[in-house]
């Protein structure tokens, strides 16, 4: 589906233009046309790659879709794969992606599987306008920018979530298997934003410094603050891995302690009923010179004798910790 389709002329917005007027536009000096699609069918990438005269290896891709973020050259032209990432309740991430097509004098964006578009993105273009007439490159970094700005607000999701998994591993009654499961669960999340941040980090790094692609020549700067952009989330990325694994290792130490602790329990109670069942089978043996067998203060003495010896064991395992 189209959604814009839209001329500049040194950066200054000319108005919206009709699919078939793209190459007279393009033919024009200090002219940039972006057009932008979300879920567009075969056709109509098929429609715009011819439009744009773009490489059909390139085409191919955006076709298939469900690429890895990457950066290839096809003479003049890039293509830029992205993923973007959006909170979501149900399965924490919902992952989507972009496909750029960034020519000297046009830019083509494919949004798929993505619920917020860029209509940001293009109204921040269209409010410096002298940032804009440097052609397609300002476009490819102010698209790049919001991706990775999404991606931060996702890490500051994951990082109350994982604050919110730490405050729950040492509550009285919490889950052991549920805060486990939780554990996982956030682990897989922050691999999709390692997945989605670390190949792009590569890319933007052949857009400033050496060898710099033709539309992003005068814009090194800005390529250079979006990849330390990245360079943050990913090394925030780890440092939260770390603190999961930690996590992780904490929790099984405390089931630990608890399996410890029910042991002690149960063996401290075993002794307690075997201090009398070892006194009332040695009665209960058919002999006939006993301790007090034969007298009347026999078998409350036996009994007395029981409760003493059990309440002396249960005072030194409650002071040992074990009941």
């Amino acid at each position: 589906m189209l959604i814009n389709c839209v001329a500049y002329h040194n950066g200054q917005k000319l108005g919206d233009i009709p699919v078939n007027a793209i190459p007279e536009h393009l033919a024009k000096p200090d002219c940039l046309v972006w057009v932008a699609l979300q879920d567009p069918t075969p056709d109509e990438i098929s429609h715009f790659g011819h439009q744009f005269a773009l490489h059909p290896l390139a085409v191919e891709d955006a076709l298939h879709g469900h690429q890895r973020p990457k950066l290839d050259e096809y003479g003049d032209t890039l293509f830029l794969v992205m993923k973007t990432l959006e909170p979501d309740r149900e399965n924490g991430i919902h992952v989507g992606e972009v496909d750029l097509f960034v020519g000297r004098n046009f830019l083509l964006s494919i949004r798929n599987q993505t619920r917020k578009g860029f209509q940001d993105v293009r109204a921040r273009c269209e409010r410096e306008p002298h940032l804009l007439a440097h052609g397609s490159g300002f476009v490819l970094y102010a698209l790049m920018d919001a991706v990775v700005d999404r991606y931060l607000a996702v890490i500051h999701q994951l990082e109350d979530e994982l604050d919110s998994i730490e405050g729950r591993l040492f509550l009285k009654g919490s889950s052991a298997r549920r805060n486990i499961a939780a554990l996982y669960a956030l682990k897989r999340k922050l691999i999709t934003v390692h997945h989605a941040a670390a190949p792009l980090h590569e890319a933007t790094a052949r857009l400033y410094g050496g060898r710099v692609p033709p539309p992003c020549h005068e814009l090194p700067e800005y390529f250079r603050d979006v990849d330390d952009h990245l360079s943050r989330i990913l090394h925030t990325v780890e440092s939260q891995r770390d603190l999961l694994a930690t996590a992780i290792q904490v929790n099984i130490a405390m089931i630990s302690l608890d399996e410890s602790s029910i042991s002690k329990k149960l063996a401290a109670y075993a002794a307690l009923f075997a201090v009398p069942t070892m006194i009332a089978g040695i009665y209960g043996m058919n002999f006939d010179y006993m301790p007090e067998l034969r007298t009347p203060l026999g078998y409350p003495l036996s009994l007395l004798s029981m409760v003493v010896l059990d309440v002396l064991l249960w005072r030194r395992f409650r002071r040992a910790g074990w009941l």
